[in-house]
């Protein structure tokens, strides 16, 4: 059946409709911390009613409805905690939720299959997620905490010892490898039986991969240059 486009979402919208629109947008409200039952209400007054920067709301909701962030867009955003929170639910939801998921998946699959290439998938997805781990403690222990100590007026400002620009560098490109994984599952992995758990399977996948794509967007397209300005005015 022929699905039209989502909409744009605007502070006007009802929430309801735009989450009967695309249900992926439920995932966009937990990792804002909200409540499912919207009532009535308006994407403004729902921001209004759980303190959300409404500029941040839209422009990471939009980014679920398939809307890449205009730079005037970018630049209106003045609450860069707003991000980095949201970002933070994003890696409890991965290994806290999606990890335990495939991994359960995974292991139901290679109960019931005697074909060597399942371990093999199995050690590319264990070191995948190793490299997961490590990309999100980074993030965690060394990015955050700096961007958050721009945002303090009172706290110490060391030049050149961290910088958005560093962090960018050490950003790795974990979706390509979940990419790889699922690719490897569609073009290699034949199996006799359980089509039903290897389905459910590559949905999580599926679905892993559209959260992480957006993930690195907000770091990378949103985040950086906003840190980039605030050091730019540290240093001027």
């Amino acid at each position: 059946m022929y699905k039209p486009q989502n909409s744009y979402i605007t502070k006007d919208k009802k929430m309801i409709d735009l989450i009967n629109e695309n249900y992926s947008l439920l995932l966009c409200l937990q990792h804002f911390h909200i409540d499912f039952s919207v009532d009535n209400l308006t994407v403004k007054q729902l921001c209004e009613e759980y303190h959300i920067n409404l500029n941040v709301f839209m422009v990471i909701a939009n980014l679920y409805n398939g809307f890449f962030p205009s730079h005037h867009e970018i630049d209106k955003i003045d609450d860069i905690h707003s991000i980095i929170s949201f970002l933070k639910s994003n890696h409890s939801f991965f290994l806290d939720d999606k990890y335990p998921e495939l991994k359960y998946y995974l292991g139901k699959i290679k109960n019931n299959q005697s074909n060597k290439d399942i371990f093999l998938i199995e050690q590319f997805f264990n070191e995948y997620f190793e490299e997961v781990l490590e990309h999100f403690k980074y993030e965690d222990d060394i990015a955050f905490p700096y961007f958050c100590s721009l945002l303090d007026d009172h706290a110490s400002y060391q030049q050149n010892s961290f910088s958005a620009r560093e962090y960018q560098n050490h950003h790795t490109d974990i979706e390509t490898k979940l990419t790889d994984l699922k690719n490897l599952l569609l073009k290699h992995i034949k199996i006799k039986s359980d089509l039903n758990i290897m389905r459910k399977f590559l949905d999580t996948l599926f679905g892993l991969e559209f959260d992480l794509k957006i993930h690195s967007v907000i770091e990378e397209k949103i985040l950086v240059p906003l840190i980039e300005k605030i050091e730019q005015g540290k240093n001027g």
